[in-house]
């Protein structure tokens, strides 16, 4: 059975960090393209951050350049969304998602999704 488990979110003050994880079973990473949304109390989704399949390029919403990096460990087939200067903005429900046409992108025609990890940034 085809899965994605999503982990590391919790609550942090503004200014700090955290690495979340999406772990894949059933399946190898090395052959999908994975995308980091998001989703904030009565907003919609919004593409985050996405790779693709065995590292080929990053992708990254102007919001989180240049504070978020996303990376993959197909040894662990988990890719991280290490997130650095959270904003309280930043506060969401974070999911993952797996793809394999085309290339990673930004808006949502992925097909698996995971359940999502929260993640909120408050003092």
């Amino acid at each position: 059975q085809l899965q994605l488990v999503e982990s590391g979110g919790g609550l942090v003050q503004p200014g700090g960090s955290l690495r979340l994880s999406c772990t894949a079973s059933g399946f190898t990473l090395d052959y999908y393209h994975i995308g980091w949304f998001r989703q904030a109390p009565g907003k919609e989704r919004e593409g985050v951050s996405c790779i693709s399949s065995s590292g080929g390029g990053t992708n990254y919403a102007d919001s989180v350049k240049g504070r978020f990096t996303i990376s993959s460990d197909n040894a662990k087939n988990t890719v991280y969304l290490q997130m650095n200067s959270l904003k309280p903005e930043d506060t969401a429900v974070y999911y993952c998602a797996a793809r394999t046409l085309g290339r990673c992108v930004l808006s949502m025609e992925y097909k698996h999704w995971g359940q999502g990890t929260q993640v909120t940034v408050s003092s």
